[in-house]
């Protein structure tokens, strides 16, 4: 079997970032508060005294327990480099929503800040996309989307 099971972000603040995501992309408490530590962590990350919180959300439009965005928290956290939408790795996380200019004054509203400029692009079958990369209140860039038909 595979199936994919959730994407992890590391915070500074976790509890601000999980209210962030909670309030402007609706994503949910499903009872997943985590406080690791012991030895197997330990082996598993290969850092020493590992401890870790946080909580798992559920992401909007799925079933109701998968899949989620993981937000952590280590007791010792290295220094953060701002993420760029080139930079090689995970480069964002998307989301498709009615309005992108609402949801995007949202985000800012909660402490989030827009990258790009928004776009409209022509795609096939008379349809059109609206665009835009923002970043969430730790600096995570968020791509945010809209699909419709052209009038």
């Amino acid at each position: 079997m595979f199936r994919y099971v959730h994407t992890n972000i590391i915070a500074n603040d976790p509890d601000k970032l999980i209210a962030f995501y909670k309030e402007v992309f609706q994503c949910k408490s499903i009872g997943e508060e985590r406080d690791l530590k012991g030895q197997w962590l330990d082996r598993l990350t290969g850092l020493h005294n590992v401890h870790i919180t946080g909580e798992h959300l559920l992401l909007p439009g799925y079933g109701e327990d998968h899949p989620t965005l993981e937000i952590f928290s280590y007791d010792a956290i290295r220094e953060s480099v701002t993420g760029e939408v080139n930079r090689p790795g995970i480069a964002h996380l998307a989301f498709e929503v009615d309005d992108v200019e609402t949801t995007l004054e949202l985000m800012i509203r909660a402490g989030g800040s827009q990258v790009g400029e928004l776009v409209t692009a022509d795609y096939p079958n008379n349809t059109e996309a609206v665009f835009v990369y923002a970043r969430d209140p730790e600096g995570n860039i968020i791509e945010l989307q809209s699909w419709r038909q052209k009038a």
